[in-house]
Formats: C-alpha cells, sequence, structure tokens
C-alpha cells in the first residue's frame, strides 16, 4: 500500500452516550476533557431504528463548545434538512451513502453550505460507492456496527475496509472516520488501518465525570497515536 502522510488525529465524543438531562454540561465536560470533535448522532426512527434529536437540540449545543460539531444523519430523505443543520452550528454534514437515490447532489448541497461533506457506509456497504464523490468529499465515516443504537460490539471487518478506503483515496485531503464500539482495545488497530477520527460513546462517557472523561479520551488518543508512530 502506498505511504500518505497521516491525517491530523481526532477523539470524537458521540454525544448520544451522554445524560441528556444536562446535555449543555456534558458537551463542556468533554471538551475539556480533550475531545477534538463533537460527535452529533441524528436518527429519524425510519432509516435507522431509533429516533434522537434533531437541528433545535443542536442549535441549544452550540454555545457550549468552539469544537468542530460533527454531524452524522442517520435520516431518509437527508436533503429537506441539510440547511437546517448548517443553520443549527454543523461544521461537518454527513449523510448514508444508502439513505437516497442522489449521494452527489446531497454532497453538493452541503458544501454549497458552506460545510465539509461527509458520506457514511453501513457495514454491508461496498467501498466502490465512493468512487465517482471522492472529489466532492472531505470525510468517509464507517460503521463499524449496524447504525441506530449505541453501546454495540465492534465488527472487526471494518479493518479491511477502513485499508481499501485509504487506498482509494490516494492521498487525497479526506478524514476517514469510524464509529460503533470504539475504544482503546480497537483504536491502535483502526488507527493502522488508516482512520484518522475515532468516534466513540461508551468509551468515552463511562464514569460519568469530567476526570473519568479525560482518562477515557487519553486512553483511545495514545493507542491510536502509538500505533501511528507518534509520540504518546
Amino acid at each position: 500500500m502506498p505511504s500518505f502522510a497521516p491525517r491530523p488525529l481526532a477523539i470524537a465524543p458521540s454525544i448520544l452516550a451522554s445524560d441528556f438531562s444536562k446535555l449543555g454540561e456534558e458537551v463542556r465536560a468533554v471538551d475539556q476533557a480533550g475531545a477534538d470533535w463533537i460527535h452529533l448522532d441524528v436518527m429519524d426512527g425510519h432509516f435507522v431504528p431509533n429516533i434522537s434529536y434533531g437541528p433545535d437540540v443542536i442549535k441549544a449545543m452550540r454555545p457550549h463548545t468552539k469544537k468542530i460539531f460533527d454531524a452524522h444523519l442517520m435520516i431518509a430523505p437527508c436533503d429537506p434538512y441539510l440547511e437546517a443543520f448548517a443553520k443549527a452550528g454543523c461544521d461537518h454534514i454527513t449523510v448514508h451513502a444508502e439513505a437516497g437515490p442522489h449521494l452527489h447532489r446531497s454532497l453538493q448541497a452541503i458544501r454549497a453550505l458552506g460545510k465539509k461533506a461527509g458520506v457514511s457506509l453501513n457495514p454491508g456497504t461496498h467501498p466502490s460507492v465512493l468512487e465517482y464523490v471522492l472529489d466532492d468529499l472531505d470525510l468517509v465515516l464507517v460503521m463499524s456496527v449496524n447504525p441506530g443504537f449505541g453501546g454495540q460490539a465492534f465488527i472487526p471487518s471494518a479493518i479491511e475496509k477502513i485499508k481499501a478506503i485509504r487506498a482509494m483515496i490516494a492521498g487525497r485531503p479526506i478524514d476517514i472516520e469510524v464509529d460503533g464500539g470504539v475504544s482503546d482495545k480497537v483504536a491502535g488497530e483502526l488507527a493502522a488501518a488508516g482512520a484518522n477520527a475515532l468516534v466513540a460513546g461508551s468509551a468515552v462517557f463511562k464514569g460519568g465525570t469530567l476526570e473519568a472523561y479525560k482518562a477515557n479520551i487519553a486512553a483511545i488518543r495514545n493507542a491510536a497515536l502509538s500505533a501511528r508512530g507518534e509520540v504518546v
């Protein structure tokens, strides 16, 4: 595999695993604990079997941190809602390749709103769906669980998929993000495969305190940095 300069490492705590009764406080806590991005799982009860939150809740979280808001839209259709998520303060907007028939159009619309455009792939989706949209992409999100619920076990086949996507990207400035069952136990393997953005929910929010969040984020970051050959 050709060697390309790695993208900066980002740890992105998933707010889905936080205490929803104190969202603002939880956002501030993971910010202080060392989060690089704040990952926002948006679910509609239609594309995935769960309902989470929408633009108004994201807008309410936005004043609590200056960190990147990394929105993952598990909704179909997504196009009618892109502007609302942009206005709510999302910096990255990621749509699912499986969520609609016009992926290229969705990515164009996200970039036209001045946001970074991402595509997410379910565990059963082949990376070839990215081939003709690579130049319209800023981010690829590999699902290492079936989307819809937190706390699921990591699906190991995601590793080979990440390697394939890294080769396909061929040095373009595209982040490879992975979401699902991520912890310090798999972070090294994911980083070695080519993922540079790691979403973690349960693994970050376990413990329920700022000190616990700091330790949890540091454990994931150190495992990934070590695998990348960077000083821990």
